[in-house]
């Protein structure tokens, strides 16, 4: 398999992917290492975990430069993804061993009731390329902390980043066989499929993780779906402070080139505040900085696939021919690499694909709306439910606003942004299951349930 640099459209490496032979192998690996693995203490696993976070500020440079070169992220924000890795395995260092303790939930004279919380087993977790750091340890964190092995398969366009996250865990300490890297493309990941494994921990598009899900639901194993989103925000008429919203918007829209599950993917905007947002938010856009991403002060880098570029190109064409203005880009760099110009595009309607299928790349669709009402409206037309965002000078407002959200994640005044405190799940076609926050640290167990009696 190539591995193509999407800035420069030249072969980094060809690397060997996996068969049916190897994928065979690694899950007996697995399974053995497992089943001593689940007979350690939390401490000593948690020592190991502390490690694998040293060797990453140890070598983040290195990797930085790694993930930038195979997926384009610039440089500062692949920086910034693995300090962001090491912010939340702080949480689960500090959470881990309090909510993986036996619960005594009664103990009463001579009966006690406990709860304990035994590993899954064996785990498939199939990751996704735009955040492979971020994305990773929400799943391979707790689920090894809890005692499981991972069979972890990486996006084909950052699977050098999923083969050192392997030689990672090695030098860390961390027992062969218990994290195992996976490579190859679609083929690779249904091999996993047929495997006996004891749960599937999927990021990806909806229309791979609905495949999947429907796969894997005659085993009766967990399995989890981390899918896309069409997120919405909205500006109300109660903000005084448009240039500093036009800033956090833009934050929103583009960080990562707006290939973000939880990206800012469409803006509807109050008619007393939509041409004064409009005027400083484009000013905004323009001033971003397009290029080399391994720059450190470039904002925008390339498309992580070539095939987004066209996909792109079709929604930017779609909303022209329905009325749509475009202000800012409206399409492909006239360079090497898979450059698509930030885009901003006004007058759009719910008839246009831009603003109801998802886009992941540097394109918006900013509609106007009368009152609140008509905002709740159309942010709720969607399949999706990941999340939402309001911004507005009056709280109250705004929660008003959130709590008509049917969505896994509300925000007020901010956007696309994660926390480990927090759970993060989809609704509908957004995906099923929770990672981060204690929720998400006991989603990588099955809890068993002791009646004990000590007398007759």
């Amino acid at each position: 398999m190539k591995v193509v640099n999407p800035a420069t459209e030249r072969v980094i490496k060809n690397i060997n992917i996996d068969d049916h032979h190897s994928v065979e192998e690694k899950y007996r690996l697995a399974v053995k290492a497992q089943q001593s693995f689940a007979r350690s203490d939390i401490p000593a696993r948690l020592e190991i975990v502390k490690n694998f976070s040293a060797l990453l500020l140890k070598q983040e440079t290195k990797l930085a430069s790694l993930l930038t070169s195979e997926m384009g992220k610039p440089m500062a924000q692949a920086r910034n993804e693995i300090r962001g890795a090491r912010s939340r395995i702080t949480y689960f260092l500090e959470k881990s061993k309090q909510v993986l303790s036996d619960d005594v939930v009664l103990e009463h004279e001579d009966f006690r009731e406990v709860i304990i919380h035994e590993p899954l087993g064996v785990i498939a977790n199939i990751s996704a390329w735009n955040y492979p750091y971020l994305i990773g340890v929400n799943v391979f964190i707790p689920a090894l902390i809890a005692g499981n092995a991972v069979l972890y398969k990486p996006s084909e366009y950052t699977v050098l980043t999923g083969l050192e996250l392997q030689k990672l865990w090695l030098q860390s300490g961390l027992e062969q066989g218990l994290f195992q890297t996976v490579s190859g493309g679609g083929g690779v990941g249904e091999m996993l499929l047929e495997l006996p494994l004891d749960g599937y921990f999927f990021t990806g598009s909806h229309v791979t993780g609905k495949s999947i899900y429907q796969k894997i639901a005659k085993k009766m194993v967990p399995c989890q779906m981390e899918l896309g989103g069409k997120d919405p925000l909205y500006i109300t008429s109660k903000n005084h402070k448009l240039a500093q919203v036009a800033k956090a918007v833009v934050d929103g829209v583009f960080y990562n080139n707006g290939q973000s599950c939880c990206a800012v993917e469409r803006v509807y905007v109050h008619k007393d505040v939509y041409h004064d947002f409009i005027n400083v938010f484009v000013k905004e856009v323009k001033q971003m900085k397009m290029g080399d991403p391994m720059n450190e002060e470039v904002f925008i880098g390339p498309l992580a696939r070539k095939e987004q570029v066209a996909y792109l190109q079709e929604q930017v064409d779609d909303a022209v021919a329905n009325g749509g203005k475009v202000l800012s880009g409206g399409k492909a760099e006239t360079r090497q690499g898979y450059y698509f110009q930030p885009t901003v595009i006004i007058n759009t309607t719910h008839e246009m694909k831009i603003m109801i299928e998802e886009s992941f790349g540097p394109v918006i669709g900013i509609q106007m709306v009368d009152d609140d009402q008509e905002a709740i409206s159309l942010m709720k037309d969607t399949a999706y439910g990941l999340a939402a965002a309001v911004f507005s000078d009056d709280q109250q407002q705004a929660l008003n606003i959130m709590d008509k959200m049917d969505t896994g994640t509300v925000y007020w005044n901010c956007s696309d942004r994660v926390s480990p405190r927090l759970p993060w799940s989809g609704r509908k076609q957004s995906g099923i299951g929770v990672t981060l926050s204690e929720a998400g640290i006991r989603a990588f167990t099955k809890p068993k349930a002791y009646h004990l009696r000590s007398k007759i």
